[in-house]
């Protein structure tokens, strides 16, 4: 079996910079200095424009209000949550992966609840966010920009969760995604990642595994770049599709890796298209150079893309495992 290297954390400094600045530059807001004179030392947020440290992290974000800003974490982990509802901040581990924001959602939503112009994740892990409703999220998205990066979303019941914003743009990179969905509760499903009609979606070097119900990647943005990835269903209990395009979507799909596993709610395909309602074109949708199979020791009979749009699909290099066909028109 080809093995897919991805990584959550990296320390070659070189590429994390370059890696941000793409996204940023992409996202269309500048990167945010992390150098402040006079920084407070011992503080678990510091807000390095103005170099003030808070024990809150509320407190470091109501700092900043309708400005920019940057927020940088101390190793730690967390039983906090904050809601930011303008501005455009970023949010950085002093230390990537050192940093957790564990079982306390705001608003009975999640630990960042994001309202304000636009927002950046950077090295942040996620934990155990739980809600009554069933839709707790690291992240939940409700207006704006998000970028994220080297960031973990654990055993919760869902990674990010967004509202709709037709001109937002998400960008999601070298971040895992493990442990997450559930369709136990009076909300419906919940996912690792369920974007609504955002504009455009990118997830690329990202790792999702081990889901516990729903979709690993469910979106109704109108355009998707989903692109170096792996999806590893081996561990996961109750799952569905890997990907989940319910609104239909443009863009490309391709250079992931694919792994079925036993056991599933549904694993009738890997990738869904259209199979809620067809909000959007898919017209010149490319699916390709991606390779998908079951576990070992599975003999099952499954589709790579099932269609319910009929659009015109490119499909080409694509390494499917015996059982799985590569489209089927639904």
């Amino acid at each position: 079996m080809r093995k897919r290297l991805l990584c959550s954390r990296c320390n070659d400094g070189r590429m994390k910079h370059s890696l941000i600045l793409l996204a940023s530059s992409a996202l269309g807001f500048a990167i945010i200095p992390l150098a402040a004179a006079n920084v407070q030392s011992g503080a678990a947020f510091t807000v390095m424009e103005t170099g003030r440290g808070y024990a809150s992290l509320q407190q470091a974000v109501d700092s900043i209000g309708n400005r920019r800003g940057t927020i940088e974490i101390a190793p730690g982990t967390y039983r906090q949550c904050a809601v930011q509802k303008a501005g455009v901040i970023t949010y950085v581990a002093r230390e990537y992966g050192t940093v957790t924001l564990n079982n306390r959602a705001c608003e009975g939503k999640a630990a960042l609840v994001l309202r304000g112009s636009g927002a950046e994740v950077r090295g942040v892990t996620f934990s155990g966010i739980t809600v009554p409703d069933g839709n707790g999220a690291g992240i939940r998205l409700e207006k704006g920009t998000l970028n994220i990066a080297y960031s973990r979303f654990l055993n919760s019941q869902q990674g990010i969760l967004t509202a709709n914003d037709a001109n937002g743009r998400i960008f999601i990179t070298r971040s895992t995604f493990s442990g997450l969905g559930t369709c136990e509760n009076s909300a419906g499903c919940a996912h690792s990642i369920y974007t609504g009609d955002y504009g455009e979606l990118t997830v690329r070097e990202s790792r999702f595994e081990r889901g516990q119900g729903g979709h690993y990647l469910k979106a109704r943005a109108r355009n998707v770049v989903i692109e170096d990835n792996s999806f590893d269903d081996a561990n996961g209990r109750s799952t569905n599709y890997m990907i989940d395009l319910p609104a239909g979507s443009r863009g490309s799909i391709a250079n992931n890796w694919f792994v079925q596993g036993r056991s599933k709610e549904n694993y009738s395909a890997f990738i869904a298209l259209g199979a809620e309602q067809q909000l959007h074109s898919s017209e010149g949708l490319s699916v390709r150079n991606n390779e998908a199979r079951f576990v070992p020791g599975l003999r099952r009979s499954s589709t790579f893309l099932a269609d319910w749009t009929g659009a015109s699909i490119s499909m080409s290099g694509n390494r499917l495992a015996d059982g799985l066909k590569q489209y089927e028109r639904r």
